[in-house]
């Protein structure tokens, strides 16, 4: 048994070196696995996070936003400067100087103007808030203002080329905005209230690079805001408010003014705008059945004060009125 043992037949052995062979291509391939599993986990690591982009003039998106008590709109935000803040900051204009006065007004898109090359942060009340933190990393959390309120948001997901980040507020408000490595900034962001309530809706309808025209950022400030529904079968509404320059910016180019109103059958609605000389700057009447929506005109010399009385008759009336300062600056791309 023994010498049959060392004395194997030819096959034998040839088969031993099949073993051999076997042996060697499995330990190989198991290194060569171990290898990609290895340059797998890499690139899997680098699309963990996302990259602070850099804007080039001229670079844009096509925004919509709702909100639910305005009508629906359509902005074309384009890079309009690069060396903003001595060279720390981007502008973010309009291409639409009819919609940079509507955004000037209404004021709900915090997205326009100083936009920081550091964070792509907004400024709000003159300070730049870092709405994105970059690297953006997932689990990553930090805190900013905006809208007035004060914000603790964290990045939940970071999924190809996409980050989720919720941010929230102590009343209860909630944002949910995602920031997309191919657009190079939001392809959504929503804001809700603490009533579940949509306040404002901004979702990328397309986007691209090298615009050509001119394109306006009307920087805006708040002088007037008021809204009027059913105050009475016999009712007047009277108001003064005063014109102070932009606190940092000086003179007001003009005043811009929102109006919606809407008269049921057998009212009517009266409004003027008076300056300190008594000289009429604005002037509608509005008969029984009679609506507008989304009304934007201009007043082009602020003075002093001005006085602003609203009169109603009738059942069924509604009306309302903003009035901003308005500082408008162009570009030519």
């Amino acid at each position: 048994m023994q010498r049959q043992t060392l004395g194997s037949p030819p096959c034998r052995r040839g088969m031993n070196k099949i073993c051999v062979y076997a042996m060697s291509a499995i330990i190989l391939s198991s290194y060569l696995v171990g290898c990609t599993s290895e340059s797998n986990e890499g690139s899997s690591t680098s699309s963990d996070s996302i990259e602070l982009p850099i804007w080039e003039m001229g670079n844009w998106w096509l925004y919509t936003f709702s909100t639910p008590d305005y009508s629906d709109d359509t902005a074309k935000l384009v890079v309009a400067s690069t060396t903003e803040e001595d060279g720390t900051a981007y502008m973010l204009a309009i291409s639409s100087l009819t919609e940079a006065r509507r955004h000037a007004v209404l004021n709900h898109n915090p997205f326009l103007g100083r936009i920081t090359h550091s964070e792509l942060g907004a400024f709000e009340n003159g300070a730049p808030q870092p709405v994105l933190k970059f690297p953006i990393i997932e689990d990553d959390s930090w805190a900013f203002s905006l809208f007035s309120a004060d914000w603790s948001a964290f990045v939940s997901d970071v999924s190809g080329d996409s980050a989720f980040i919720i941010a929230s507020s102590s009343d209860g408000s909630r944002l949910d905005y995602v920031f997309d490595r191919n657009l190079g900034y939001f392809s959504s962001f929503i804001w809700t209230d603490s009533s579940g309530v949509e306040q404002l809706r901004m979702k990328i309808a397309d986007f691209g690079s090298d615009h050509s025209g001119d394109v306006y950022f009307v920087r805006g400030g708040d002088l007037f805001s008021d809204t009027w529904e059913d105050p009475g079968t016999d009712f007047e509404f009277r108001d003064s408010f005063l014109v102070s320059d932009h606190p940092n910016d000086g003179e007001w180019d003009e005043m811009i003014y929102f109006i919606d109103a809407d008269c049921g059958s057998g009212s009517s609605i009266t409004l003027t705008l008076r300056d300190h000389l008594s000289v009429s700057a604005l002037e509608r009447v509005w008969g029984p059945g009679a609506s507008e929506f989304g009304t934007l005109g201009t007043i082009p010399y602020p003075s002093e004060e001005y006085t602003l009385t609203a009169s109603f008759t009738g059942d069924s009336t509604y009306l309302r009125v903003r009035v901003a300062g308005g500082i408008t600056q162009s570009w030519s791309l």
